[in-house]
Parts: C-alpha cells; structure tokens; sequence
C-alpha cells in the first residue's frame, strides 16, 4: 500500500482552479506525480468548528463560499464521491489520542479550501473525499496535536491534505498586479517558515507570531496557517518538510505548497 507525503497547499484565490501558470500549473502535474490515494482528507481552513468534525455525507456537494468571482468559478462541480468510513476512522482516531467527542456532520461539503486544489490535483473527482474541520478557538499546538492524531491513516493509503495559504492578508492586496513581485514583508516570512521547515524546527514553527518577521502582517488571523501545523503533525516525528513549490499572486498571496515525509 503506497504510503503518501502529507501536504500543505496554499489555495490562493477561488481562481485559482481557472489559472494556467504558477501554483495552478503544479498543481496540475502534482497529483500525477504523487499518484493514486484510496481516499483523502482534507483539512480546510475554511471549515472552523468549536470542536473537531468530520463530513460523513457518501455525496458531498460543492460548497461556493465565495462572492464577486467570475461566473465560470459557479458553474464547476467538483462530484467525488465521499468518504463516510474515513471521516469515521479520522473522528476515532482524533477522539483517541485527544479525548473529548468528535462531531459527525452528515450535510458537509466541500468548501473551496478542498475542491479548488483538488480540481487540479484529481481532476477526475473519482478519488473519495471528506474533511477534517479547523479549530475556531485552537492554536499551532492544538492543529499540530490534530495532525498526530490522525498521523495513521497515511499509513492505510490516505493522502492528507492541509489547504490554507502560506500568507493571507487581503486588507494588503488591492494596488497589486496578479503577477507583482511580493514586497519585502512577504517573502521573508516565507522564506523564514521555508527554513523552520526544512530545518524540522518544530518549536520554532509553533512560536511563529513571535519570531517570524512580520507575521502579524501577513496572518492578521491564523486560520489560513492553522492547516500547516496538521500537515507537519501527520509528519513522522522529527522529520524535516520540503517546500515544493513556491510562487506569489497578487505580490501579498505566497502560494507555497510544503510535502513531508
């Protein structure tokens, strides 16, 4: 049974999934290269809860979260199939290792965290799929104690896949062209997370609004990083992540994608 990496995909704007450089362009060869899961699950920074959940639906339907995008975006569906014995596997699992209940929920689809990426990884939508909920009141430690918790199913034929954004400050990106370079502010914090990564510097990673530059810039909220530390989390212990793509949209947006293990 192939034992996939556990990834974190920055998934920029809806639009991605309609793009045809950067980001969207490696995303389009990755999931090929990556090959074949049983399942996936997703773990979107668009779904917080106050406590962990799952989506338990066999048909999840395509969630458009999003306002003033191209009508095209409106018209796509993504119709994979879903995945009701893995959202159970991944609530027993999270229920395990850090106690309390997990919340089967029966109507979620797949917000544009999930099906945006997945578009371009699995075009095809014949791969099951369900998510793993962000915690609203939950920090780096709490999503990295996520990760480990559900770390087994990698080893079942899963594919984990954390989708955020590896910068997210949209108050900043108005004034920016779709392909400006990103100023200072950005890249050095994505540089700064790029080397706490391949350094496995754990530690560092969790106390990142404090040492990274400028990280209260580019996460005034942390939703959009919180995905990160679940995918380090599914990581083997101590083991070092690999930033395999790196590209920015609109100067502020860093669209890096990290694979570990």
């Amino acid at each position: 049974m192939s034992r996939f990496p556990s990834l974190f995909v920055s998934h920029g704007a809806p639009t991605l999934a309609l793009e045809k450089d950067g980001a969207a362009e490696f995303l389009r060869g990755y999931g090929g290269r990556l090959g074949r899961p049983n399942a996936i699950l997703v773990v979107s920074a668009h779904w917080e809860t106050d406590v962990p959940s799952v989506g338990t639906t066999p048909a999840p339907e395509t969630i458009y979260d999003f306002r003033g995008f191209p009508a095209e975006l409106y018209r796509m569906r993504y119709a994979a199939p879903g995945a009701p014995e893995l959202a159970e596997r991944a609530a027993e699992l999270v229920e395990a290792e850090m106690g309390g209940a997990v919340r089967r929920d029966p109507r979620r689809g797949l917000d544009h965290g999930a099906w945006v990426p997945l578009s371009l990884m699995y075009p095809e939508a014949d791969i099951p799929v369900t998510q793993l909920s962000i915690l609203r009141d939950g920090g780096p430690a709490a999503h990295l104690a996520l990760g480990e918790a559900i770390r087994p199913l990698r080893d079942e034929g899963v594919l984990v896949l954390a989708s955020g954004s590896a910068t997210h400050n949209l108050y900043e990106f108005r004034g920016f062209d779709y392909d400006s370079a990103p100023p200072g502010w950005v890249s050095e914090f994505g540089d700064w997370v790029a080397g706490a990564i391949s350094g496995a510097k754990t530690a560092e990673l969790l106390d990142y609004r404090r040492l990274a530059p400028s990280a209260e810039r580019n996460h005034p909220t942390e939703e959009h990083l919180l995905p990160l530390f679940t995918a380090l989390g599914a990581a083997s212990p101590g083991t070092a992540g690999t930033r395999v793509h790196s590209s920015h949209t609109y100067g502020v947006l860093a669209m890096d994608v990290y694979a570990f293990d």
